[in-house]
Formats: C-alpha cells, sequence, structure tokens
C-alpha cells in the first residue's frame, strides 16, 4: 500500500471559498444586530433564495421574540468587550415561518478597525425530534413495565372471583348474576388491551411485508353503519409501497384512529385518509373536522388512561403510539380546537 503525503500551504486556500461552502451557516454581524455577511448554508438553513433576502437586514427578524433581550446582551458582550459566546442551543424563524432548533457560537470578527461579530449556526432540529422521540420511549417503556406488574396482579384475584361467579350461577341462577359476569368480562377485556399496549412484543406475530392501503380500504368497511353524518374523503397513493410490520398490530393501530376520528365528530363532519410515500417513509394522515383538542393536551396523548373523553381510557391512543414507535416510525399531532384533529404517521419502508 502506498501512502501519498499531502502538503498544503495555507497562501494557497482560498478561505473565502471554504467559508462560503461551510456546512455550518456563518453570519457577520455589525452594531445593532445588522446582518452584513451570510454564506450559502445560511440561506439554505432560513429557506431563502438570495442573499439579497438578508443582508443588511436586523437578525432578531429571524429569532422569536422571547430571546430577543438576551441574544441583545450577548452580541454587545462579543461587540464592546470582544467576548466569545460558548456554543449555546436557541431557535430561529425560516422564511417559511417554521420555528428551528439550533446550536450557535458566537466569536469576534476583526475588519479593519472595527469589531464585528462572527456567528455560526448549526440545525439541530432533527436532533431534537430524535431526543424527544427517545424520551417518550423511555417513559412508554416504563409505564409498561409498571402497567404490566398491575395487570397481572389485578388479574389474578378476578380469574378467582370469574371461578365462584360460575359456580354461583350454577347454584343460584340470578339475572343479577348474568350482569356480573358481563361487567367482568369487561374487565379482563380492559386488562388484556393493557398488557398487550405495555407489552407488544409478547405477541408472536412476524414482521411480514403489509399493504397499508389495502388495510386501511377493509377498515373503513368496519365502519359503514356509522358513516351516515360522516363524508369520509379517501386519497391513497403509491398503492404498490408495502412495509414491514406486525399486520394486526397495525389494523387495531389505524382501527383506533379511524374510530376516534368518528367519536370527535359530534354532528355532521368530515375524515379524512391520506396514504403517500416521501423519503424511504410511507405517510399515512387520518384528519376529522371535530371539536379539536386543546393544545396543552396535545403532549399527554398516548399516555395510558389519559383521556379527553369521559367514558375513555387512553388505551386506544397508547397502542397506537406504542406500535408506531415499535416499528421505528414516527408520529406528530395538530390540532384546532372547533375545527378537527390530525394524525401524521410515517414509516419507515425499510
Amino acid at each position: 500500500m502506498i501512502y501519498l503525503e499531502l502538503k498544503i500551504d495555507l497562501k494557497d486556500i482560498d478561505f473565502q471559498q471554504l467559508v462560503e461552502c461551510s456546512l455550518n451557516a456563518i453570519w457577520v454581524i455589525g452594531e445593532e444586530g445588522k446582518i452584513l455577511y451570510c454564506n450559502k448554508a445560511c440561506l439554505e438553513l432560513l429557506k431563502l433564495s438570495s442573499a439579497q433576502e438578508i443582508l443588511y437586514k436586523n437578525l432578531y427578524v429571524f429569532l422569536p421574540y422571547d430571546i430577543h433581550d438576551i441574544c441583545k446582551e450577548r452580541l454587545k458582550g462579543v461587540l464592546e468587550k470582544e467576548e466569545a459566546i460558548e456554543l449555546f442551543e436557541a431557535k430561529m424563524i425560516r422564511n417559511d415561518g417554521k420555528v428551528i432548533d439550533v446550536e450557535v457560537r458566537t466569536v469576534p470578527y476583526y475588519f479593519k478597525d472595527k469589531v464585528l461579530a462572527q456567528v455560526i449556526i448549526q440545525d439541530i432540529t432533527q436532533r431534537k425530534i430524535t431526543e424527544r422521540l427517545l424520551k417518550d420511549r423511555e417513559k412508554l417503556a416504563s409505564i409498561g413495565q409498571i402497567a404490566a406488574g398491575i395487570a397481572h396482579e389485578i388479574k389474578n384475584p378476578l380469574t378467582s372471583v370469574k371461578g365462584f361467579l360460575q359456580l354461583l350461577k350454577e347454584s343460584h341462577p340470578h339475572r343479577y348474576l348474568e350482569t356480573m359476569e358481563t361487567e367482568l368480562e369487561q374487565a379482563f377485556d380492559t386488562l388484556d388491551n393493557f398488557l398487550q399496549v405495555s407489552k407488544p412484543n409478547l405477541q408472536d406475530e412476524p414482521f411480514i411485508p403489509v399493504n397499508l392501503c389495502k388495510e386501511l380500504t377493509s377498515l373503513l368497511s368496519l365502519f359503514q353503519q356509522r358513516l351516515y353524518n360522516v363524508q369520509i374523503e379517501i386519497d391513497l397513493k403509491d398503492s404498490e409501497r408495502k412495509v414491514m410490520g406486525k399486520r394486526n398490530l397495525f389494523l387495531k393501530a389505524f382501527f383506533n384512529l379511524i374510530k376516534n376520528a368518528l367519536e370527535a365528530i359530534q354532528d355532521k363532519g368530515k375524515i379524512r385518509i391520506e396514504h403517500y410515500y416521501k423519503d424511504e417513509y410511507i405517510h399515512i394522515k387520518v384528519s376529522d373536522t371535530g371539536v379539536g383538542i386543546p393544545e396543552d393536551e396535545l403532549k399527554m396523548l398516548g399516555t395510558p388512561f389519559f383521556s379527553n373523553k369521559s367514558d375513555g381510557t387512553g388505551l386506544g391512543l397508547t397502542q397506537v403510539f406504542t406500535t408506531v414507535h415499535e416499528h421505528a416510525g414516527n408520529i406528530s399531532i395538530q390540532s384546532t380546537i372547533g375545527k378537527g384533529t390530525s394524525f401524521h404517521i410515517q414509516l419507515p419502508v425499510h
């Protein structure tokens, strides 16, 4: 094997090109936050088409209002005291209005007789999403372990009660005993759902190629009797695409989503189901024009026994979240009170 030693003379390096083609976004900021320079990565980060859209504008246009004061103090420290600002996390507003998470480092930049601020920015939005997903999965795993223990402890005495109840029916038949047995069966069903949500891998169902377009269409036939006042819109693209997964878990998850959408519509309304392929993921959206969910409750969805329905247990959505996470997918929710809710699920094809 031959190794070639490459010697580079600093005089031969085009530093302007190095900065312009940097993977990190770079600004040069002057007094009062005026943007004097930005590289290509900065335009891509902020979804801008040309430098004219940002040069000589105030940097605070791209920052949320609640961090303006602290950013002004830090910029003052760089320009007046020539202090370098260590790496910190912040948020920025892109040209399309979306707020993104970034890491920022700021150092003095000396240009002729002036001190400017060089700001190096890295987009960490995807990393923050991944961190939140990992935390959610850790919470679900912890809840699952507790749930499994509680369910087993409750199921054992209920099994004894069921046995004695059957003996009592044989010796002293009574219609109240029939009611008791029915209620007991419902309790067992709830516990089974709880165990299935907390320990989905207890099921021996194999991973197989699943055509979600076909399964979604078949699921809708189960709700025919409830669709007399609800309009269904179906937009199923890329129907030949399949995902690897547990078919029955998928069926139960999408059954729960459609059922929740129907229950959210109090009178007349519309449910829209979309399926399409993009960026190696199958995307499924289930949207309704129902009552909507308050913003402070959105982050609680998927937690066992949290429900905004008077008779709900929350286990249905917990099963949805658990199934999506088990298949390495993502789920996001958008909702507006009085206008409806949309669940967006992304499942990897490979």
